[in-house]
C-alpha cells in the first residue's frame, strides 16, 4: 500500500527566512496533485497555514487536529476538510500520528522539536515502522543531526538511532523519500542499546 496521508509537524510561525516559507507551500502543492492527505496541527498560521492553503488549493485534503484550548491561540484554520478538536497536546500528538501513513517534519520551534524527537523514540523503541523525513532547508535541522551523531559518538545510543529517519533538502525529495523508506524500513532492534 503507497502512502495515502503524512502527519507533519511544523512551526505555527513563519520563522525569518523566506525560504521556509516556499518549502511549505511546494510541499503543499505536492501533497495535493499527488492526492496526498495532509494530517497537521489545524493552525491557520504560519507554516502550518502555508502548507494547509496549498494542499487545499491544490484540491488536496486537509485534516487538522487542534486542542480546544489552542484553536483560537494558533487561529485554528476555518477552511480544513476536517478539523478535529481534542483535549491535550499528547492527544493531538497522538491523533495525527494514527491518522498518518508517514510523518515529515519541516522548521519549527520547540514544539515542532519535542514532535519530531518523540515519533523518533517511538520508531527505536519498536512502536512503529512509519518513515519519518526531517525536511532540513537550508540547513535548520543540521544541529538536531548532528546532536543525534553525538548520542551515538558518546555511547547513549546505537548506531543505527541514525537510520530511524532521514534528512533532504528539499520539497521534492519528500514523497520519494517516504516511499522508498515505506518499502525498506529499517530494523529498529538495531537502534535499540
Amino acid at each position: 500500500m503507497s502512502i495515502q496521508a503524512i502527519c507533519v509537524f511544523c512551526g505555527a510561525s513563519s520563522g525569518h527566512n523566506p525560504a521556509f516559507l516556499e518549502a511549505a507551500a511546494e510541499l503543499g502543492r505536492s501533497f495535493g496533485n499527488n492526492q496526498i492527505q495532509l494530517i497537521y496541527g489545524g493552525g491557520g498560521s504560519g507554516l502550518m497555514g502555508i502548507i494547509a492553503d496549498n494542499v487545499l488549493e491544490s484540491d488536496g485534503d486537509v485534516t487538522g487536529v487542534i486542542p480546544d484550548y489552542l484553536k483560537d491561540r494558533e487561529l485554528g484554520h476555518q477552511k480544513l476538510t476536517n478539523l478535529e478538536v481534542v483535549s491535550s497536546m499528547h492527544e493531538r500528538k497522538r491523533r495525527m500520528f494514527d491518522l498518518a501513513d508517514g510523518i515529515v517534519v519541516l522548521p519549527g520551534g520547540v514544539g515542532t522539536l519535542e514532535e519530531a524527537l518523540e515519533v523518533i523514540t517511538w520508531k527505536q523503541l519498536g512502536m512503529h515502522d512509519k518513515p519519518i523525513v526531517i525536511l532540513n532547508i537550508q540547513k535548520y535541522w543540521q544541529k538536531l543531526d548532528d546532536l543525534i551523531a553525538n548520542t551515538i559518538e558518546e555511547g547513549f545510543a546505537a548506531p543505527p538511532t541514525r537510520d530511524l529517519y532521514e534528512l533532504v533538502d528539499s520539497p521534492d525529495e519528500v514523497l520519494p523519500t517516504l516511499e522508498r523508506i515505506r518499502q525498506n524500513p529499517v530494523n529498529t532492534d538495531l537502534a535499540r542499546l
